[in-house]
């Protein structure tokens, strides 16, 4: 049975596209046939995995607005058992074009539907916003994955985070839980990131994944070489670390 997981955080900046890359890699390199969905208009995502944007047909935007079946628009990478559903900067029309639509909130969810269990494991990375889009990301997964900035003011978006999560289960995905809450540039050099977990961990307990991901330059090294860092250093400990995130991941889904 697919498994669908989302990663979400209204707050830029916070590893969202990084964790989607690298979890959904990792999942593929573990045997798993992994779609990776790239519901950014930015399409970090897509880019990041070395996917030439300019040379695609058809994107998200296309299967979403109904120009193309979801099956269509879906692309290999170099990784044999990892797919990519890419992204380009025209799906901030998506936004625009289905905002008076019935049940818009729901579209990838049907969308995402049509390829019920042609995949292990589906990876939605998202915008930094609660937009329409963050929307039909909750909406169609059974989980959300929360990657948390081990920086000051980290735990204060997480609570409209939380409260927009508790929203969609009561509205619109009753399914929907928690995967974990994942702690991005760790740095083991600073007391304040001991702060901001230590903070996490008390009001979030066994929500807060035991791996941290540590603020690393390969990591931010990779996306330019289009690949994810376990391929790219996988020596390096966002590599590393990365790996061992994904097994907690797929004990947890």
């Amino acid at each position: 049975m697919t498994q669908i997981i989302c990663i979400a955080n209204q707050k830029g900046g916070v590893g969202k596209t990084t964790t989607a890359i690298n979890i959904a890699a990792a999942m593929a390199d573990a045997g798993k046939l992994t779609l990776l969905v790239d519901c950014d208009p930015q399409a970090n995502a897509t880019t990041g995995i070395g996917i030439d944007k300019s040379n695609l047909e058809g994107t998200l935007y296309h299967a979403l607005i109904g120009e193309a079946a979801a099956h269509e628009v879906i692309v290999d990478t170099y990784l044999e058992k990892l797919k990519i559903m890419p992204s380009r900067v025209e799906l901030i029309g998506f936004e625009i074009e289905m905002m008076n639509q019935p049940n818009r909130e729901k579209i990838l969810k049907n969308l995402l539907h049509s390829l019920s269990d042609a995949y292990d494991y589906i990876i939605i990375d998202c915008p930094p916003s609660l937009s329409l889009l963050t929307l039909n990301a909750m909406t169609a997964a059974d989980y959300i994955l929360i990657p948390l900035q081990s920086e000051f003011y980290a735990l204060e978006g997480l609570g409209q985070l939380l409260q927009t999560v508790k929203k969609i289960k009561e509205n619109l995905n009753p399914s929907l839980r928690i995967s974990g809450i994942v702690l991005t540039m760790f740095d083991k050099r600073t007391n304040l990131s001991f702060q901001v977990a230590e903070n996490a961990e008390k009001y979030f307990k066994e929500l807060v994944f035991k791996t941290r991901i540590p603020r690393n330059v390969r990591l931010g090294e990779a996306p330019s070489f289009g690949k994810p860092i376990i391929h790219y250093d996988s020596a390096s400990a966002g590599a590393v670390n990365y790996l061992k995130l994904a097994r907690e991941i797929m004990k947890a889904c």
